[in-house]
């Protein structure tokens, strides 16, 4: 039976796979090959008022408008061969009227509008990516005197599906045929129309923005069951469902349709999910699920209606709180340099609900903030942090962690102001506390840098602190990889790590007495999520890679056991034509090894040309690898692009000598991997077009693209979103200007290091730039303001040079709204078809080409 079932779907696969032929023309020509629905009979319905009948008879032509679901590509299972006129022959039923619906996908090879005419001695209405679009309601006697019915549409940068639904009246004397034509406009003389009737297609934006993904997998303390976030996006609007999965079962049920259940989690013992349910006012019942039933119990009322934390000991509920924050006065006063929006933030406290007592108790209070770091194992103290802005000393804030002890309110001081911590978190038995910060924290003890660098301050290492003695303990100073989330093993002999390890994420398990790390095997690129058992040997995760969406797994970490538990985006994958991501590195001219990988079109031809596009930040963070994101670079090469994705010097997850390259440099050693890297492939790749040549960067990396064209025209096209043109500028206005220069500009100033402020400016040096230049922006971005696209637009105009500057109304930093995000998008690959193609067509579709 299984030798049955596997010929089986090797027959289906191979059907599937004959069943994508592409049929490509640049002239108008006729369908050679189409699939439709079988034939089916509709009859008239029962006229109830004869003397209406004889006046307005219930004809063909409202045969025609009567509904009919179109099915999904599947479903069209006839397939038709033109004849040598170009006829369809198609199907009929024995006897009265039939309808068949008929379909095929188009997509050209640039953007321009194509005339779809539909021939047929029979009624007919056209559908274009399901809307109606034409209708014919006349019957001819055959072939000769067949008439049309036509639309106009515009199959790039998205595929078109066509469908033609056919009426063919009772007793129709014509022969049934139908005729499909295609013809690009005529000033489109070049194009290349391919069609297909089934198979997989390009992929395109709408694939890598909509649908669902899982978000989160959290799994229960005795390591039964995962709690798994989806986000579902519907394009304008997103929902979050939560699904429980039973790991020993496999059953799964939806338990809250769209996160409606508030602060829903795990309790950190029981095996138990709970959630706030509100009441009147600020307070809320407490519910706890069964996660086998399904029961749900009140096991507290007019609990606060806050995000709460429970106490591992299941005794207490922990939560931060703060005033209202002030209304912004029209005229106001600026009280500290992180106040950019008027009034200062408002102060929060911690506090403490007793489930047994309903006593709610306030903890800290005073002029400063108090932050919970992590509760007890036994509930009886807490890990907090106290943040003091220095602002006449880098890098402008100091922490201090205390330990509480909750039945004394006795505070022991674990470290005070100490400059270059963030996180703590308690060992199980609380006799250590965890500590994540930056290579400098408590006095450099855990700093591997080269002579003469500057630590990376994003580079983020462990630390662990007895607490009795208060010695510490560098964990990470020989391990490469930067460290973005922890979680200690229920026993105290473990700590996993979340990982960025060069452009992966991986998760890490650190054994505490051997001292030793070892990788835990991933399905995945890049883990976006995990999560340990508290009380078994159980880790869930998520994740994803260059050639798929999200996926879920758990991992038994005894007998090593990987098990895919979600793919939401599975079957949407299955419909899309990718080639496979192929990695591509090279040695740097300091001797430094480069990591990249690059994209290729859908029916790439390795004995054709394709122009490229080079992708970078360039910053301190690593391009992952990722199959989607605001970047997703599958769709660019879906265009006929090739994409090389490159990881410049100065990126964590390399070890601190590598990410110690950013600090202070501005480009110096990165924009010259990117312009050496650029050169190796196309050397190394004789497919690339070496004078078409794109690159594209965001934040540091439009910085980076402006930084580029001032020092090489190896480019024919630059496109920088949000880019930074002036490194004073951005350091005063941007809001995290001044404390990501920390990192950036370590010790440098605009008053103390002309050379850096000035000299690596882009706007400073606009008069070397020659490549045409897109310079886009969200008009309400705080990160990086306008401004910075502006001047350099300003610049470049006064000096006569190409340049476009788009600006996305009432976007921040990243474009988030739908629809300004399709257009966004399309406005950058539009520049690149402009000049990397020389096809125009689309960005003037977009924008006016007079100035």
């Amino acid at each position: 039976m299984m030798k049955k079932n596997l010929m089986m779907r090797k027959m289906q696969v191979a059907l599937l796979l004959a069943s994508y032929v592409i049929v490509s023309f640049a002239q108008g020509e006729t369908l050679k090959k189409i699939v439709a629905t079988t034939p089916l009979e509709v009859r008239a319905p029962l006229m109830v008022d004869p003397a209406k009948d004889a006046k307005d008879p219930f004809g063909a032509d409202k045969l025609l408008k009567l509904g009919l679901t179109i099915p999904e590509q599947t479903g069209f299972t006839q397939k038709y061969d033109a004849d040598a006129d170009g006829f369809f022959r198609v199907g009929k039923v024995a006897q009265g009227a039939s309808v068949q619906l008929f379909a095929f996908y188009v997509r050209g090879d640039r953007y321009g509008n194509v005339k779809v005419t539909v021939t047929t001695p029979d009624l007919a209405e056209l559908f274009v990516n399901g809307k109606s679009v034409a209708t014919k309601t006349t019957s001819e006697d055959g072939r000769k005197e067949a008439k049309e019915l036509s639309t106009t549409l515009t199959p790039y940068p998205e595929t078109d599906r066509v469908v033609v639904k056919l009426l063919r009246p009772a007793g129709a004397k014509a022969e049934p045929v139908i005729k499909v034509a295609l013809e690009p406009d005529s000033t489109e003389k070049d194009m290349k129309l391919s069609t297909w009737e089934s198979g997989k297609r390009p992929i395109e934006l709408n694939d890598a923005i909509k649908g669902k993904r899982v978000y989160d997998t959290k799994v229960s303390p005795k390591g039964n069951y995962v709690l798994m976030t989806y986000t579902y996006n519907h394009g304008e609007t997103s929902t979050y469902p939560k699904e429980l999965y039973s790991i020993k079962t496999g059953r799964r049920v939806t338990i809250a349709p769209n996160n409606d259940k508030h602060a829903l989690g795990w309790m950190p013992r029981s095996e138990r999910l709970f959630y706030l349910s509100k009441d009147d006012g600020n307070v809320a019942n407490l519910i706890t699920i069964d996660p086998e039933t399904l029961e749900e119990k009140v096991m507290a009322r007019n609990v606060p209606y806050e995000w709460v934390t429970f106490s591992p000991d299941e005794k207490a509920l922990f939560y931060s709180k703060g005033d209202e924050p002030k209304k912004t006065e029209d005229v106001y006063r600026m009280q500290t340099v992180t106040d950019r929006s008027g009034g200062a933030v408002p102060l929060t406290f911690i506090y403490r609900y007793d489930l047994g007592t309903g006593l709610t108790t306030q903890l800290t209070f005073g002029d400063r903030t108090a932050t919970l770091n992590d509760i007890a194992h036994d509930g009886q103290s807490i890990l907090f942090t106290i943040t003091d802005e220095t602002i006449t000393e880098q890098p402008f804030t100091v922490n201090s962690h205390y330990r509480l002890d909750l039945r004394t309110m006795r505070v022991d001081t674990l470290c005070a102001r100490e400059a270059h911590t963030t996180e703590a978190l308690f060992s199980p038995d609380g006799r250590k506390v965890l500590f994540l910060g930056d290579p400098e924290a408590f006095g450099r003890i855990g700093l591997n840098v080269g002579q003469g660098q500057t630590p990376n301050s994003f580079d983020v290492q462990a630390y662990l602190m007895d607490v009795a003695t208060k010695k510490v303990e560098p964990l990470t100073r020989d391990f490469n990889p930067s460290i973005s989330k922890a979680k200690w093993s229920g026993d105290g002999r473990t700590i996993y790590f979340e990982v960025a390890d060069e452009d992966h994420v991986y998760v890490y398990a650190y054994d505490v007495a051997a001292k030793k790390f070892n990788r835990l095997p991933s399905e995945e690129d890049v883990v976006n999520a995990f999560d340990v058992a508290n009380q078994a040997p159980v880790m869930a995760y998520s994740g994803e890679g260059l050639m798929n969406s999200t996926r879920a797994y758990v991992y038994d970490l005894n007998t090593k056991k990987t098990t895919r538990i979600a793919d939401p985006y599975a079957e949407h994958l299955a419909q899309l034509k990718l080639q496979p991501v192929k990695d591509w590195n090279f040695t740097n001219s300091d001797g430094q090894e480069i990591k990249g990988f690059y994209y290729l079109p859908p029916d790439f031809d390795p004995n054709k040309k394709y122009p490229m596009i080079v992708f970078y930040y360039g910053g301190t963070l690593p391009n992952a690898r990722y199959f989607g994101g605001r970047y997703p670079m599958h769709v660019y090469a879906s265009l006929g692009y090739v994409v090389y994705e490159l990881q410049p010097s100065g990126a964590i997850g390399f070890g601190q000598k590598f990410s110690a390259l950013h600090v202070n440099a501005w480009g110096k050693r990165s924009s010259d991997d990117i312009i050496e890297g650029t050169r190796k492939f196309i050397a190394d790749h004789p497919f690339v077009d070496g004078k078409k040549v794109g690159c594209i960067g965001a934040s540091y990396g439009g910085f980076m693209t402006m930084h580029l064209q001032t020092r090489t025209d190896l480019f024919a096209a630059a496109v920088a979103h949000a880019g930074i043109s002036s490194i004073a500028g951005y350091w005063g206005e941007g809001h995290w200007g001044y404390s990501y220069s920390t990192a950036a500009s370590a010790g440098s100033y605009p008053w103390n290091n002309k050379a850096l402020y000035v000299d690596q400016s882009p706007l400073f040096n606009a008069d070397k730039i020659n490549t045409p230049i897109l310079l886009i922006n969200g008009t309400s971005d705080t990160n990086v303001p306008p401004g910075q696209s502006v001047q350099m637009y300003v610049a470049l105009k006064i000096l006569g040079k190409p340049v476009e500057l788009v600006q996305v109304k009432g976007e921040d930093h990243f474009i988030m709204d739908y629809n300004k995000r399709v257009k966004w998008t399309r406005s950058i690959l539009a520049f690149f078809d402009r000049w990397l193609k020389g096809q125009p067509a689309w960005w003037n579709s977009m924008y006016d080409p007079k100035p």
